[in-house]
């Protein structure tokens, strides 16, 4: 064999082994991640068919409702993140997440009629909403449709309506290469990007990598914590699928009469800003929260944020006023 030959086998046999080597980290990391979702959830069956959810703390009950991409996992996730302790936490996998199945109609109205049901299959007359990004359309319909369930709502980065303009995710290169994997189902191609390009899902997701790049350690984990809890892809693909073709249309929001807060940011890379404002128009005494950076994770505002909720909710007689100043 000649020299340059045995160089080419010595490489071929290089990229087999890391590839090899790849794919069993890749495979166990599946593995670890599938058999923690099954044992972090239980799953009841309402009317409109089975739902899955996790119950988790003690305190005010708080409702968690999760955007796209997400599942109970993330609901617990944000309400630890931008809420805080001292609430019992109900967090929902919406319609095509996790174990809860796509029913025939998958509508947020639909969806919002199931958290009702959730409630009351857990003896919950009232609970603190929280709808962040896709999760705020269910949320809003809650509100709407069972308004005794709502001890008060907080829209976050809401993906609602807006006249002016609409919720959108510019698809640009590295975006491309997002929703290729994502309508792919791509469960690999998503767990490989995060490490060879993590700044691809970080823009994925709503934010600027620059944003991300200033921010403190804790609060780039924070995001790439979010970032891989879009995985496993494959099991939350239906809903992603369903989140992403909205039919959105303006709803009577002036019919709101529970407290409620909404927050965005002006960077926001899904322009969720002008739906915020929209809505904040329209629901009585809403109370806007706008950062200047962020993006959709609010990068850098989630410390703020939770302040800012909690206050909110120690005026509506939610949480002990000297519980808001901690």
């Amino acid at each position: 064999m000649s020299r340059i030959g045995g160089f080419l086998l010595v490489m071929l046999i290089a990229i087999a082994t890391a590839a090899g080597v790849t794919f069993l980290l890749y495979r166990n990391e599946l593995g670890r991640l599938r058999d923690a979702l099954s044992r972090g959830s239980l799953v009841v069956n309402l009317d409109i068919g089975p739902i899955e959810y996790a119950d988790s703390g003690a305190g005010i009950p708080l409702l968690s409702i999760h955007g796209a991409g997400g599942g109970f996992d993330q609901g617990l996730a944000l309400a630890a993140d931008l809420v805080g302790e001292g609430f019992r936490v109900i967090a929902p996998s919406r319609f095509g997440y996790l174990r809860t199945p796509v029913p025939r109609d998958p509508s947020p109205a639909a969806q919002g009629d199931a958290h009702a049901g959730l409630l009351s299959e857990l003896n919950i007359p009232k609970a603190v909403v929280v709808g962040v990004s896709a999760g705020a359309r269910s949320a809003v319909e809650l509100t709407l449709r069972h308004p005794d369930k709502v001890a008060a709502l907080i829209l976050i980065v809401p993906a609602l309506y807006s006249p002016s303009s609409r919720v959108s995710i510019n698809v640009n290169r590295g975006n491309k290469f997002a929703f290729w994997a994502v309508n792919a189902g791509g469960d690999f191609a998503w767990w490989a990007a995060e490490t060879i390009a993590p700044s691809t899902l970080i823009r994925f997701v709503g934010v600027r990598p620059a944003v991300v790049a200033a921010a403190p350690q804790a609060e780039r984990g924070r995001v790439m914590s979010f970032v891989r809890s879009v995985e496993p892809l494959s099991l939350r693909f239906p809903g992603i699928n369903i989140d992403s073709a909205p039919e959105l249309h303006e709803l009577p929001l002036e019919e709101i009469s529970a407290p409620t807060m909404i927050i965005s940011a002006r960077d926001d890379l899904f322009n969720t800003l002008p739906a915020a404002e929209f809505a904040a128009g329209k629901i009585p005494g809403a109370k806007l929260v706008v950062y200047d950076t962020g993006g959709h994770l609010l990068v850098g505002q989630a410390q703020e944020v939770r302040m800012t909720i909690r206050t909110f909710l120690a005026d509506a007689g939610l949480v002990p006023s000297a519980d808001s100043r901690e």
